[in-house]
């Protein structure tokens, strides 16, 4: 599929709805996706539901979904707006047996919203959330730096309620925030790892591979990046230190000579330095080692040329 044209939204919201769910699953979605983006209307001859999307395939899944779900008929349409860019907005219309998928899809005008009794399962919350990700969902490239998902409602109270969905699951841990945006509550999440895990709770697991894919090869890249960097900077400090350490050797061998150092470790380091200059401690000690035949740590090395530089000094005051 050609990213470039295919934005990622897409590609999650076109898996979600190509996937073979249980029906208590898809009415769940269905009954989410009614209560972020449908109409009830009421008129003196019948009442109707319509069910809204830009999005063309969601909108044929929809169709398609109630006409093998209740066996109905109901009508496909289509509007265009042209206010900030030429958009397209399908409507699927219910007109007969409205009031049996109401209650079907446990959608009240009367009373209290409420999703305690009607989402009694694991899998039927996960398909809740699918719909209303298909709804109002979003959630930006993987090839970009920022991670987020969101989804958002005119209706506050629906927003706080899918958010506490969304912390009642059990298998994965999310901690969604709700912000208002203009006349909109957005609920987001900004963490990428809860992002994976969100898309593979309402079924865009195809879509999580590859954002993990992605999410992984940046990590690595950063993590490089931050290695080169940190050996950059030690490279800089090797080389700063090493020449202190040649400045206070060649003025004591110039005073007195290096064989008159105090002792036999200074003597000999002081050697090593002025044999290599860009040796680093680890190498240093494993060379006066050497000389010495007993071991000798790095911080035994610092302490030396402290010594040293201490002398050097000293002698200069």
């Amino acid at each position: 599929m050609n990213r470039k044209i295919t934005s990622f939204t897409s590609i999650v919201k076109e898996e979600i709805i190509t996937k073979p769910f249980v029906e208590t699953r898809i009415k769940a979605m269905l009954a989410a996706f009614f209560k972020a983006n449908g109409r009830y209307l009421i008129s003196n001859k019948e009442n109707r539901l319509e069910f809204q999307s830009e999005h063309a395939k969601i909108a044929k899944y929809i169709y398609v979904t109630i006409k093998d779900l209740f066996h109905i008929d109901p009508r496909f349409a289509y509007t265009q707006v042209t206010r900030f860019g030429r958009k397209t907005s399908y409507h699927v219309l219910v007109e007969s047996n409205v009031d049996e998928i109401l209650t079907s899809l446990n959608i009240s005008f009367i009373n209290v919203f409420s999703l305690k009794e009607f989402l009694k399962t694991e899998d039927e919350i996960a398909g809740y959330l699918a719909g209303v990700f298909l709804s109002s969902g979003s959630v930006n490239d993987p090839e970009s730096s920022n991670y987020h998902l969101e989804m958002s409602s005119p209706d506050e109270i629906f927003i706080r309620e899918v958010g506490r969905l969304m912390v009642r699951q059990k298998a994965v841990r999310l901690e969604p925030k709700i912000i208002k945006r203009r006349s909109n509550y957005v609920l987001y999440l900004k963490k990428s790892d809860q992002i994976a895990d969100f898309l593979i709770l309402i079924g865009a697991t195809d879509a999580t591979l590859e954002f993990e894919n992605v999410r992984v090869a940046r990590d690595y890249a950063n993590s490089d990046n931050r290695w080169q960097i940190c050996e950059t900077a030690n490279m800089e400090k090797t080389i700063r230190a090493a020449a202190h350490q040649l400045e206070d050797i060649k003025f004591l061998d110039q005073l007195f000579g290096i064989d008159q150092l105090p002792n036999e470790k200074m003597i000999a380091l002081a050697k090593l330095r002025l044999d290599d200059e860009s040796a680093s401690m680890l190498e240093l000690s494993k060379r006066l080692a050497e000389i010495l035949g007993k071991p000798v740590s790095k911080s035994s090395v610092a302490h030396v040329f402290r010594a040293i530089h201490g002398l050097a000094d000293r002698y200069r005051s």
